[in-house]
């Protein structure tokens, strides 16, 4: 079922869906969540048969407002504070110990909580009409691409989802910055749009690498936001050999730059030079040459900048074969 995301009623429609414990597809500025209930047990364990998402990978609560933090989460550090008045609502996820009254389930058992306040309009009206706390993964098959647009979560999850609230394109376009403070050690967990020198700057501190004390958390396996066509990442100058080695068999490429005048077995998408724009239309373009009957997809490097950190970890777990 689809709904128009600029009606009050069908807002209503979504908080009366999640309040019986049905799950409701919404965009939110990174990419499209799919949502449950946070207090209702059953519910959440739907979105992890749905997605066929492992048990132990813990979801994101999201909330209306930062003043909820203190619903679910036991001790709120300063630093915590800081991040939330700098960058929500936004696509940033703070990983703080969790109230007792979290569900284990929604932690994947763990003692600590990933909060995040999004910053979509669609998002933004669906929680506060629903004023609790929403968990929301990726409203897609897990490990897979992530989706960008309505059309994305109808093509893959179907009739699975009861509910789902249109908000165009995804503005950002990949996941958010997760920041675990949960100790004393600030650590990225996964980068995001909002790079570690912008958290760095708010907190005084550097960010740190995360061990093996660091909590669990989304994105973080080896594979992930992978095309089910074979996905190898090639440096620029090797593009042409990798080409040409590819004989007749139909290729994907994703590249920076203009495709060859004879495109012959090719299927060419030019990513933008731009790190925002590019971020943008990456899960769009992934999921444009994994459905266009290509033998394998060829990923041009991107630069290693800072600035693409965040792009990098998402091309380099998507060229990672899902385990069978």
């Amino acid at each position: 079922m689809t709904g128009d995301a600029a009606s009050g009623e069908t807002i209503r429609e979504a908080v009366a869906v999640l309040a019986r414990g049905g799950l409701v597809a919404f965009p939110t500025e990174t990419v499209y969540g799919l949502g449950a209930d946070a207090s209702n047990e059953t519910a959440v364990r739907r979105v992890f048969s749905v997605k066929g998402r492992p048990a132990d990978h813990p979801l994101i609560v999201h909330l209306a407002r930062v003043e909820q933090l203190a619903d679910w989460a036991q001790r709120v550090p300063e630093a915590a504070w800081r991040l939330a008045e700098a960058f929500w609502p936004g696509p940033l996820t703070l990983v703080l110990p969790r109230a007792p009254q979290v569900l284990d389930v929604v932690t994947g058992g763990q003692e600590s909580v990933g909060i995040r306040v999004p910053s979509h309009p669609v998002a933004q009206a669906l929680l506060q009409a629903f004023g609790g706390g929403i968990a929301g993964p990726s409203a897609n098959r897990f490990g897979r691409v992530s989706p960008t647009t309505a059309e994305h979560v109808r093509a893959e999850l179907g009739r699975e989802v009861d509910l789902v609230l249109e908000g165009g394109q995804s503005q950002v376009g990949i996941e958010s910055t997760i920041v675990d403070l949960s100790s004393e050690r600030p650590a990225l967990l996964r980068p995001g749009i909002i790079g570690s020198e912008r958290i760095a700057a708010v907190l005084g501190t550097a960010l740190h690498a995360p061990d093996r004390a660091s909590p669990r958390a989304s994105g973080m396996l080896a594979s992930h936001y992978a095309p089910r066509t074979p996905t190898r990442l090639v440096l620029p100058g090797r593009l042409e050999r990798e080409l040409a080695a590819a004989a007749t068999a139909r290729t994907g490429v994703l590249a920076r730059r203009r495709p060859p005048p004879d495109r012959g077995n090719l299927c060419w998408v030019q990513g933008a030079d731009d790190v925002a724009a590019y971020a943008h239309d990456l899960y769009a373009n992934l999921r444009a040459l994994d459905g266009a009957g290509c033998a394998r997809i060829l990923v041009e490097a991107v630069p290693d900048d800072p600035a693409w950190d965040a792009v990098r970890d998402r091309l380099a777990r998507a060229a990672v074969p899902l385990p069978e």
